[in-house]
């Protein structure tokens, strides 16, 4: 293997470095960009979320779920993401569990759900459904 500078490989391939993304909102609209890239696809939601074990909750995940499509970023990943799992969405998208349990849970959508469905539900975390987040911290605590 020939080593070679960052200037020279600028040369022969086009390097464009991945910029972590650092704010809560700069993270929640790039997974929301990503579903958004292919709306139709079908996407497996999580079973219960609200039922399970805070253990439990933190640890599941389902193959092929809204989840998986921010994992699978590369950006997300150099960001810090470090799994689908619910409990790892959580903590680096700095989310409630009832934020979280709108956009994964099978209670919403059924078993499947398109990716459209899951991004418009990304994006109501951004700009709020501010009646229905009052009500709640109203009635729920």
């Amino acid at each position: 293997m020939k080593h070679q500078t960052l200037d020279q490989l600028h040369a022969v391939a086009d390097i464009n470095p991945l910029v972590p993304l650092t704010t809560r909102t700069e993270k929640i609209a790039r997974w929301a960009e990503l579903l958004e890239r292919n709306p139709l696809r079908c996407l497996a939601a999580l079973t219960g979320t609200e039922y399970l074990y805070p253990g439990m909750r933190e640890e599941a995940r389902a193959a092929g779920s809204p989840l998986t499509v921010a994992f699978e970023d590369p950006l997300l990943r150099a960001s810090g993401l470090q799994s689908d799992t619910y409990g790892e969405a959580k903590r680096f998208f700095e989310l409630s569990d009832w934020q979280l349990h709108e956009v994964v849970c099978s209670c919403h959508a059924g078993a499947t759900m398109q990716a459209s469905w899951a991004a418009g539900r990304v994006r109501r975390i951004i700009t709020g459904n501010r009646i229905f987040g009052w009500l709640r911290s109203r009635f729920i605590h």
